[in-house]
């Protein structure tokens, strides 16, 4: 079940009976590793308050994860590219089983970071490997579909982490009721293994053979990657100007990489970033929608958070359920946008940032004036409006950005736009959690003025990704 080295549909792969059971599988490991993103921000008090450290160093314990899971995407993707998606899925999984017993068990704060990097890693690992997949196993209206389950995955798994991160601390009481938050990954992970064992097809990827890989490549990406995030989600607790020369580093190294790839594809050798990639329909835009609309998505959860329990005190489980309604549009419109995606192609993008803009603008709008239990009916139409729009967003364009990726390609293309997702991810949860802090001040700690203007501001970034869009849809109706 090779495929082609011209990047065409995997022969025979449209009569493989187990196709919908695999993605399954697949998108159960993919739930996992992204819901461990924000999971954890709920039970950072209680770790602070069970291994006695202060907020900084348990801070790490997200951003740390964070750091990894941005870090080893590109390069896994590459490695199912050349060596075979299944065994690197089954991989990874597997250690992404063990490292989050190792974190759930972990007796020091030091540990516990050290675990959650290497969870991170094996997170990394997984995700490339579901973009691969689906390339593979479907093809036509069949894989806009399927990138439609991916796209509900990803803003599924964003949204309700803090919602199960509060379920699971209230209903396991304690000082180590923490620990749940990762051992509850054990036994879900080993049924996806089994599961996978049986149902992922052997013969994924592994398209070239005798492959070489880009090392010199993979550093500078790293190395560029890893000096783009680190001031980013160090910057609640240092501010931007502590490591700013960091910035100027990553500016560097990916300069320094992208032109690494160009000599390495002329002189005849595989890159680990194949640079043909930027002229490939659809590539390019979609990576840079995805990333400014994850700077305005990701940062909301922080955001919201803060408001509910800091400015309203609510409990962690009821401010994770005060924004259920988003996540539940983003599962209704993921997977219907998944369907449509094919016939209406970027006018879906376009119409899902209109709605994500107008339902954040009103949620702003509505937070500035209604406050207590009041609060979360008022927002919850337009929650709910926001996170259709989102599902209409996450989905398709996973799959107009991937759509014209050659197969031999898939895993690599698949983990940068989720590197440019997670870059996303970072900038926004850093730049909103500064706006939101600098407004509480200014404004003497007035919580209803602060969440609305930050919530603007989000509103503001999702235009941005709109005109990139709109943009873009345009030039491929002009094409």
């Amino acid at each position: 079940m090779s495929a082609p080295e011209d990047g065409t549909a995997v022969p025979g792969t449209e009569r493989f009976p187990g196709r919908w059971r695999a993605l399954t599988v697949s998108q159960l490991a993919a739930f996992m590793a992204l819901l461990d993103v924000s999971i954890v921000n709920v039970a950072l008090p209680s770790i602070e308050r069970g291994l006695d450290v202060h907020a900084a160093s348990a801070q790490w314990v997200v951003s740390g994860y964070a750091l990894a899971f941005g870090l080893a995407l590109v390069p896994a993707g590459r490695l199912g590219d050349a060596f075979g998606r299944r065994w690197m899925f089954m991989i990874a999984l597997a250690a992404f089983v063990v490292t989050s017993a190792l974190t759930g068990a972990a007796p020091t704060i030091g540990l516990l970071i050290a675990a959650r990097l290497l969870q991170g890693v094996a997170g990394g690992m997984l995700i490339p490997q579901n973009s691969g997949l689906i390339q593979e196993l479907f093809d036509g209206a069949e894989r806009g579909r399927a990138f439609g389950v991916l796209g509900a995955t990803v803003g599924l798994a964003t949204a309700t982490g803090p919602v199960a991160g509060g379920l699971i601390i209230t209903l396991i009481s304690g000082a180590d009721a923490w620990r749940w938050v990762f051992y509850i990954n054990v036994p879900i992970g080993v049924l996806a293994l089994v599961l996978a064992a049986k149902l992922v097809p052997a013969g994924l990827g592994g398209h070239r053979r005798g492959v070489r890989l880009d090392l010199v490549g993979s550093l500078l990406l790293g190395a560029g990657v890893l000096s783009l995030l680190l001031p980013l989600v160090d910057a609640e607790s240092k501010g931007f100007a502590h490591d700013w020369w960091l910035f100027v580093a990553a500016v560097v190294l990916l300069t320094t990489f992208a032109w690494w790839e160009i000599r390495t594809v002329r002189r005849g050798h595989e890159p680990m970033l194949d640079p043909r990639l930027v002229r490939t329909p659809g590539y390019a835009a979609g990576s840079l929608i995805g990333m400014v609309y994850f700077i305005g998505f990701t940062g909301i959860w922080l955001v919201l958070a803060l408001f509910f329990q800091d400015g309203l005190g609510y409990s962690p489980l009821r401010s994770g359920l005060a924004v259920t309604p988003f996540a539940l549009g983003v599962a209704a419109s993921a997977a219907i946008a998944g369907r449509l995606v094919t016939r209406l192609g970027r006018a879906l993008t376009v119409t899902g940032l209109v709605a994500t803009a107008v339902g954040l603008a009103v949620t702003a709008l509505l937070l500035r004036h209604h406050g207590g239990d009041n609060a979360v009916w008022v927002v919850a139409i337009p929650l709910l409006v926001a996170g259709i729009g989102g599902g209409l967003v996450t989905s398709p364009n996973i799959t107009l950005s991937l759509e014209n990726v050659p197969v031999r390609m898939a895993g690599a293309a698949g983990g940068a736009l989720q590197t440019a997702q997670r870059v996303g991810g970072a900038i926004g949860t850093a730049v909103l959690a500064t706006i939101f802090y600098r407004i509480l001040t200014s404004s003497g700690h007035n919580y209803a003025t602060t969440v609305s203007d930050t919530i603007l501001c989000a509103s503001a970034l999702m235009l941005v990704a709109l005109a990139i869009a709109t943009a873009d849809l345009l030039h491929n109706r002009r094409r």
